[in-house]
């Protein structure tokens, strides 16, 4: 595909000096076997997105994280001042972006010869894309930004936009006005789709069903709230507020999961010097009438501790110099979400929950007390949650759609 002129003049004005040369290519690590899949983040919205969108696809897929060994892995670039996800696991690299050129674009592309690229937003860096278009690499453009797509510094090379639009085999706009001024820019119709904002969802996790009904039995009825992923410093916060709101509802239980399980002596500690009425999960402690608390001190088990509280404390938040837990969890299983201040690695998701009122801030013991107390009430806590679901659900067709996408292209590759 010849650059059009406007696009020539761009990498002309490249070639010149026009535009940061960076410090040059530089890989991470060495390309891993199997499939990679290449994916630009212009956010750390879209960062947590394409991290969970290949995790769910290697696992669609049957593949594992050996980072060794084939399979599937993400390769995650980033735009500058981005983020990296605070979950990223095995299955991502992250290779930082130096400068807009052919010899960097060159180097990249001949290290890691992605199979396909997931290029999210806008930020679109010409030199790039043409080289990996000329080298064969099917583009997408996912949740596309009118708001992205035409930096100022372009508006002297008419067209621009619309010559790399024209090498994505598939366009997904975020909202119907991005997609008029996606189709002035020549956009086909074939290759141009509406879909809405691509960001991360929620996953139920597995859980032994007939546990969880044993358990729901054993409780009888009792207000149940849990704290999520706590860290041993956090836990005085956690059981004086349960202190607190045990006045109002003296039946409330709390249920604790420790972020680190090697903690599990300190938090046994804890309890039985605060005279708790607690059980061990781990020993095979059932809660009675009388039990105030039970420490869920194995791993593995979230899926069964969500589905049993309508309300979850979200640990690793409540300290300074924390950087919180995901919220996506409870979102997934009806739980109305509480965290703490220090929710930096998560804070675009916190962000979209409580801006539709499936989650509330606390600060101390004072008020997640307040919180418990307001959401003990049945129908609040399942307002709440109900808010947290259908915000956690909301990308699921995006999501499904790109998987669809993603699982036809791959097919293709394996049999070729």
């Amino acid at each position: 595909m010849a650059a059009p002129l406007s696009l020539a003049a761009y990498l002309a004005w490249v070639r010149r000096g026009g535009a940061s040369a960076g410090a040059g290519f530089v890989p991470t690590c060495e390309r891993p076997g199997g499939a990679v899949v290449w994916g630009h983040a212009t956010s750390l919205e879209h960062a947590n997105a394409l991290v969970q969108l290949v995790e769910r696809l290697s696992a669609q897929r049957g593949n594992t994280p050996d980072m060794a060994g084939g399979g599937l892995h993400l390769l995650l670039t980033t735009g500058d001042g981005v983020q990296l996800p605070g979950h990223a696991r095995a299955l991502t690299i992250h290779q930082p972006l130096e400068g807009d050129t052919a010899a960097t674009a060159a180097a990249f592309l001949a290290h890691w010869h992605p199979d396909v690229c997931l290029w999210t937003g806008g930020d679109l860096r010409p030199v790039l894309l043409k080289a990996a278009d000329g080298a064969g690499v099917p583009l997408i453009l996912v949740d596309a930004d009118a708001a992205l797509l035409e930096p100022s510094n372009w508006r002297w090379l008419p067209d621009t936009t619309g010559a790399l639009l024209g090498r994505f085999q598939k366009i997904m706009a975020r909202s119907e006005a991005t997609a008029r001024i996606l189709r002035r820019h020549s956009v086909a119709e074939d290759r141009l789709s509406v879909t809405g904002l691509f960001q991360e969802g929620a996953i139920a996790l597995p859980y032994d069903e007939p546990l969880r009904d044993e358990m729901a039995g054993a409780l009888r009825g009792r207000p149940i709230w849990l704290a999520a992923m706590i860290t041993h410093s956090e836990l005085d916060i956690v059981l004086s507020a349960h202190r607190q709101a045990s006045r109002l509802a003296h039946r409330l239980f709390l249920i604790v999961v420790p972020n680190d399980m090697s903690e599990t002596d300190a938090f046994r500690d804890t309890l039985r010097h605060g005279k708790w009425r607690h059980a061990i999960w781990s020993q095979g402690g059932m809660p009675e009438e009388a039990t105030q608390v039970l420490l869920a001190d194995t791993p593995g088990e979230m899926g069964l501790w969500y589905r049993l509280s309508t309300i979850s404390l979200m640990g690793r938040s409540l300290m300074p110099g924390m950087s919180g837990s995901d919220p996506n969890g409870p979102a997934a299983h009806g739980s109305a979400i509480i965290y703490g201040p220090n929710v930096g690695r998560y804070l675009p998701s916190y962000k979209r929950y409580a801006g539709a009122g499936g989650a509330r801030i606390v600060r101390d013991a004072e008020t997640l007390a307040g919180a418990l107390a307001h959401l003990i009430a049945a129908d609040r806590s399942a307002t709440m949650a109900h808010a947290a679901w259908e915000v956690a659900t909301a990308g699921a067709q995006v999501t499904d759609h790109i998987l669809e996408i993603l699982h036809d292209m791959l097919d293709d590759l394996e049999l070729r």
